[in-house]
């Protein structure tokens, strides 16, 4: 099959998958695993070359609607008649689910399933170790500083704030996105702040951008230099590699309680270098 993924949490998911080597073109801001750098680029995800991408003559594309504005792609795709699947995961039992599918569409059932065994069985793992703990430290997670945006209640990050022990001040939101103010933030008075900035690489977050808001020195997270520093790619896209993300702040979190010895790297295989 010729293979298309406009998304970079498509592109992951069929490298876990092990076949991105099937793939003959990606969006500009696919960039894991190493193997797929070289191939053509369609352009950034919001903008996708149409006329690039059909020349290419996939099989399949595999589009998504994980962030806003990918919407247009999609009707693109269907107005050209080309071959696509469209993926909207906003939970970690939503990315087991598009592995499957994803497999079922490609031809590879069998692996898919194996992948989605040992993706459940680490998210068992880590329930079973975090029901453990009694008190719950507070997080605030920001994935956009103006205006603020934080994950809700319907978020795959506030499932991985719970796997590690912790728990999404916003979890009680009604949405996956919420639009906060900073002084709402600050009454909360989270124990931790959390940034993962969407698209933006971790030398371009400065945690002095948040100490200069106002009245933030007064907060416990800062006082406590509990500001973390996160990358985007393993928290801000839908594919098995928010796990090990969750390795990591779990580790921050609770570092006596979670091993390193999670299965993670197995899961990760061969591309576990890349990460």
């Amino acid at each position: 099959m010729r293979l298309i993924s406009i998304c970079p949490s498509n592109t992951e998911l069929l490298a876990f998958l092990e076949i991105e080597h099937l793939l003959v073109g990606i969006d500009d801001f696919s960039d894991w695993p190493q193997s797929i750098c070289d191939l053509p680029r369609l352009g950034p995800d919001l903008s996708i070359n149409m006329e690039k991408l059909e020349k290419l003559k996939p099989d399949l594309v595999l589009a998504s609607l994980s962030v806003p504005g990918m919407e247009k792609n999609v009707v693109e795709l269907e107005r050209r008649n080309i071959p696509h699947i469209v993926l909207n995961p906003g939970s970690l039992s939503d990315i087991a689910d598009d592995l499957l599918l994803v497999g079922e569409k490609t031809g590879y059932e069998h692996k898919a399933r194996e992948v989605v065994n040992r993706y459940n069985n680490i998210i068992d793992d880590y329930k079973k170790r975090s029901s453990a703990i009694k008190d719950l430290p507070t997080l605030y997670w920001e994935w956009w500083p103006k205006p603020i945006f934080s994950p809700g209640g319907f978020n795959w990050l506030t499932e991985i704030s719970m796997l590690a022990g912790g728990k999404n001040i916003f979890s009680n939101k009604d949405t996956a996105s919420y639009q906060a103010e900073w002084d709402e933030i600050r009454k909360i008075n989270p124990d931790h702040i959390c940034l993962a900035w969407v698209g933006v690489q971790q030398e371009k977050m400065k945690p002095e951008l948040i100490r200069k808001r106002p009245n933030a020195l007064e907060m416990k997270a800062i006082q406590n230099n509990n500001i973390h520093i996160l990358e985007e790619s393993l928290y801000c896209r839908p594919s098995p590699r928010l796990l090990v993300g969750l390795k990591k702040l779990a580790s921050i979190l609770h570092p006596t309680i979670f091993s390193n010895n999670d299965g993670i790297d197995t899961l990760l295989e061969k591309n576990k270098s890349a990460v």
